[in-house]
């Protein structure tokens, strides 16, 4: 798991003083180079003591073992990157429409990248043995996460499975008691604390459904709530608040759970995308 990355995961579950420090260095994070300790800790409106906590937080003894790792990790991915020009730079109001693209570009590829690098494939293999011997699929997630949840649903109702995605919280926790058979519920939650999801997952698991969570955080009431947790490795643009490289993190993993649900039964996934297919082919002429 990349430096930045671990920031990113962590931002919404530090202590006030420390979140501060996250977000200084998860905007600009080549600032950790630039600057020594104590002038970072002014520019983070905190103290050294606090920006120690920090890397403590993250992973490492000190500062200066930081420095050095997110020298290496900015360099590597400078030459990596550098096609798409300024790697680790934010998008800005300066920048041209190509540059800003390209600054896009390269963060959905790395969390596209990075999402599959740290995959468990004992926890996505646990998940996808519950997704394909339930006889009822719950999907939920607030906001952008709805989206994903949606994308999710489409494919596995294409293949024949009994897919829902709930909308409406009320809905969402009325569903998860019924007694209606083997049941999964997947919640969707890139921060890991969206409160209606955290209830959703934990009430399905307390009527006896098996529980995926999809998020970023690791150690969040999400992930603790699941039976199966799989994490994201998300770096979000200036943009953040349009949850765009987020969603295409959350959208590789969906597409690792629909390929190992469609593999356990393959000549029936392929004939049912195929009658699918032709189903709807009039529809688009």
């Amino acid at each position: 798991m990349s430096i930045q990355s671990t920031i990113e995961a962590a931002v919404s579950t530090l202590p006030p003083s420390l979140a501060r420090v996250a977000a200084v260095i998860r905007e600009n994070p080549s600032i950790v180079i630039d600057m020594t300790i104590n002038e970072l800790a002014n520019a983070c409106s905190t103290s050294v003591a606090s920006v120690v906590r920090f890397c403590r937080a993250i992973g490492f003894s000190g500062y200066a073992p930081l420095r050095m790792a997110l020298a290496t990790e900015l360099g590597k991915e400078a030459a990596q990157f550098s096609p798409r020009g300024a790697f680790g730079s934010e998008i800005s109001d300066e920048d041209s429409l190509p540059e800003a693209v390209s600054k896009l570009a390269a963060l959905e590829l790395l969390a596209i990248e990075e999402t599959v690098a740290q995959l468990d494939f004992d926890v996505l293999e646990a998940a996808i043995s519950d997704i394909d011997g339930a006889d009822r699929i719950l999907l939920y997630g607030i906001g952008a996460s709805q989206f994903v949840a949606e994308d999710l649903a489409h494919k596995l109702l294409r293949v024949g499975r009994n897919a829902h995605v709930l909308t409406d919280p009320h809905e969402a926790i009325a569903a998860t008691v019924l007694n209606a058979g083997p049941t999964v519920a997947v919640g969707f939650s890139h921060s890991g604390v969206t409160p209606e999801t955290l209830r959703f997952l934990r009430t399905a698991g307390g009527n006896g459904a098996a529980t995926i969570a999809v998020t970023s955080a690791k150690g969040s009431p999400l992930a603790d709530a699941a039976d199966h947790a799989l994490f994201t490795e998300v770096r979000e643009s200036t943009f953040r608040a349009g949850a765009m490289v987020s969603r295409i993190a959350q959208l590789s993993l969906v597409d690792c759970l629909f390929v190992g649900v469609a593999k356990r039964r393959f000549a029936e996934t392929v004939d049912a995308l195929q009658r699918t297919r032709e189903a709807t082919r009039a529809l688009r002429d």
